[in-house]
């Protein structure tokens, strides 16, 4: 007899909400058996459930998880699921290196503009401590 797992059980398990699992079952992510109004999910849908949290927190869509999930049962199945992971990972990582480069050059220009303000302040015969703003009232 296969294991099945409550809603209650999953939301504790995972940390999240009843909510977000009925949410992923509307996406058509799991597909929990009804007992009633009970849902009950299989070790397919806990593991699917597992991989939705783990691709949410890589910053992949639903849209992308549910296409990489569906690939599995499908030709060309698991090696055409690493393949399109491998592809997403790549497009992922260079995605957030492109916002590291950003976020850096953000911080070196704030760097500079608050030089440039102390130097000011200085001239002015105002010092400041290095990192500390002061308002001026």
């Amino acid at each position: 007899m296969q294991r099945l797992f409550t809603i209650t059980h999953l939301t504790q398990e995972f940390d999240v909400t009843t909510r977000t699992l009925r949410f992923y079952e509307a996406q058509g992510l799991v597909t929990p058996q009804r007992r009633g109004r009970q849902r009950l999910y299989t070790p397919a849908d806990r593991t699917r459930i597992k991989l939705i949290l783990r691709g949410k927190r890589l910053g992949f869509s639903l849209a992308e998880i549910k296409e990489m999930i569906e690939m599995y049962g499908k030709a060309p199945g698991e090696a055409g699921q690493l393949r399109l992971l491998m592809t997403k990972i790549a497009d992922r990582r260079a995605e957030l290196l492109e916002k590291r480069r950003d976020i850096e050059l953000t911080l070196a220009e704030l760097d500079d503009v608050e030089e440039g303000c102390r130097s000011r302040m200085a001239e002015l015969g105002f010092e400041l401590a290095p990192g500390a703003a002061e308002s001026e009232t």
